[in-house]
């Protein structure tokens, strides 16, 4: 297998197995009725992250290296200050994330070089996919932190047991 494919598949992993779960526990801890709350205008709230995350990947993955029309309103993503409850926001994102990752799970050597012209820019599939990802990062994390300080001090969200994290340094 080559670089590409390689990179290709750890970040179908990534999208599948890290950030949904990372967000999908930050939902969990997110208290009744804030999934649209944000401190003031101009500011993201979780539902807005979950309509948009969704709206990238679609575009970029489904739309711009597969075969479905790209029909996304990507204002309309930031605009909504209300909406679907955060389960049927998180199931949305959830179908499209797996169906982009069969898609990038596809893609062979060419495909992954093959140039591609995605929301005005131009780019190549390992590009695009290298965006999906650095993007659902990016906005998983802004999610998590809303959660975390929407729930307060007891919000329960953690990633990593620090004692087991420590046990595997001191065995290198």
């Amino acid at each position: 297998m080559t670089e590409s494919v390689t990179f290709v598949r750890e970040s179908t992993r990534y999208l599948r197995d890290v950030y949904l779960p990372r967000l999908e526990r930050a939902l969990e801890a997110l208290p009744e009725g804030d999934l649209w709350w944000r401190p003031h205008e101009g500011v993201l709230t979780v539902g807005t992250i979950l309509l948009h995350l969704e709206g990238n990947v679609r575009q970029w993955i489904l739309s711009g290296m597969g075969a479905l029309e790209d029909q996304r309103e990507r204002a309309s993503e930031f605009a909504a200050t209300s909406g679907a409850d955060g389960r049927t926001l998180f199931t949305r994102l959830t179908e499209t994330v797996h169906a982009a990752c069969e898609l990038i799970d596809a893609l062979d050597e060419g495909a992954l070089a093959a140039p591609y012209a995605i929301q005005g820019y131009e780019t190549t599939g390992l590009g695009a996919v290298y965006h999906v990802v650095e993007h659902f990062s990016w906005h998983t994390g802004q999610a998590v932190f809303i959660a975390k300080a929407r729930a307060g001090a007891e919000h329960g969200v953690a990633f990593y047991d620090d004692a087991q994290v420590d046990a595997a340094r001191n065995r290198e």
